[in-house]
């Protein structure tokens, strides 16, 4: 099995789903999931253009997924 991410709160993940008894909550849920992930994927996009600027780079995008996953 692989190193779970370190930025996935599983506890607190696991306790909103638990409490989503209920269609609105449940797409709340889903959206915060959503929005937390863009959240993510602009904080490493920012932190890739950051390095970039500095010299500090020789990847170019290697963790990002191809779109459409």
């Amino acid at each position: 099995m692989t190193e779970p991410d370190t930025g996935f709160d599983y506890d607190r993940y696991r306790q909103l789903l638990a409490e989503a008894d209920d269609e609105p909550k449940r797409l709340a849920f889903i959206n915060l999931l959503i929005a937390e992930k863009a959240r993510d994927r602009l904080a490493r996009q920012s932190l890739r253009s950051t390095l970039a600027e500095m010299g500090l780079t020789t990847n170019q995008g290697g963790d990002e997924p191809e779109q459409g996953n």
